[in-house]
């Protein structure tokens, strides 16, 4: 980045930063920004009555087959707790289907049903565009390098808070 580039983002910084304190903290611009994606991916799916982390749920296990509790909610970095309340949601709907482990008794194991799968490919298009509109803002040519700034975020604080979200190489 040349000085006049570096000029220019601290000149559109100190404006924003002048509009809204609020627009100097990082927090906040990620929380108002899932506000927005949330509201842009419910617009996209609302005939599906899905929310993102229904489907977040879903896709993991359409990824990685049938798993455990605690290992769904380390697919997509939410608490056990917060999981154990979805999963009876979708399976009420027929999505979803649970069984008792046989190897061990305690655990319940949960998978897509047909019904589910036959969902997640009927949204896929609509939560696609739902993703592409919450950084169709940002210019193209700056999008990938966007992308990537998330991603180093969350993989360097990844062991902070209170649900984990699996990084594993098999992870794809």
């Amino acid at each position: 980045m040349n000085t006049t580039q570096d000029d220019e983002i601290k000149t559109e910084l100190s404006l924003a930063f002048d509009r809204s304190t609020l627009l100097s903290r990082p927090g906040f611009l990620i929380r108002r920004l899932h506000q927005i994606h949330c509201g842009l991916f419910l617009e996209e799916t609302r005939e599906f009555n899905i929310t993102p982390v229904q489907y977040s749920l879903m896709t993991a296990l359409n990824r990685h087959g049938e798993m455990d509790q605690k290992s769904v909610s380390l697919k997509i970095g939410l608490e056990r707790t917060s999981v154990a309340e979805v999963i009876p949601r979708l399976e009420s709907r027929g999505l979803l289907q649970r069984r008792q482990s046989t190897e061990d008794r305690r655990v319940k194991l949960v998978k897509l049903s047909r019904k589910g799968l036959y969902l997640i490919k009927k949204m896929e298009e609509r939560v696609q565009r739902a993703h592409d509109r919450t950084i169709d803002k940002i210019p193209q040519d700056q999008r990938a390098l966007f992308m990537l700034q998330l991603i180093r975020l969350v993989e360097a604080n990844n062991d902070v808070g209170c649900a984990p979200f699996s990084l594993e190489c098999t992870d794809d």
